[in-house]
């Protein structure tokens, strides 16, 4: 699933909390809920992967050379997003997953 799907998936889902919140004349509420929601998932996305998460780089480093270009553009620090892009990138290169 690609970003851009998921970032649709989640305005439809805040317009449809939206008009619940119009519905039940709680439209702040509703709103500082999607705030604090949309808040977290974005931080999250953009958290730094765990030290094992660069060991598992390691091993798929110097493999493909698109994956390799990823993981370059990636470090030194990367984001639980770059992470899930680059093992996309090494599945896609390795039919022997």
């Amino acid at each position: 699933m690609s970003l851009m799907t998921l970032i649709i998936a989640g305005l439809i889902i805040s317009l449809a909390f939206h008009f619940l919140g119009v519905y039940t004349k709680s439209k702040k509420t509703v709103w500082v809920m999607l705030v604090f929601v949309w808040s977290i998932a974005i931080g999250t996305a953009l958290n730094e992967i765990k030290p094992s998460g660069y060991a598992d780089i390691a091993k798929m480093k110097g493999k493909f050379a698109d994956t390799d270009k990823l993981i370059e553009e990636a470090m030194p620090e990367v984001s639980l997003y770059e992470m899930i892009v680059i093992k996309k990138s090494y599945q896609l290169n390795n039919p022997n997953i």
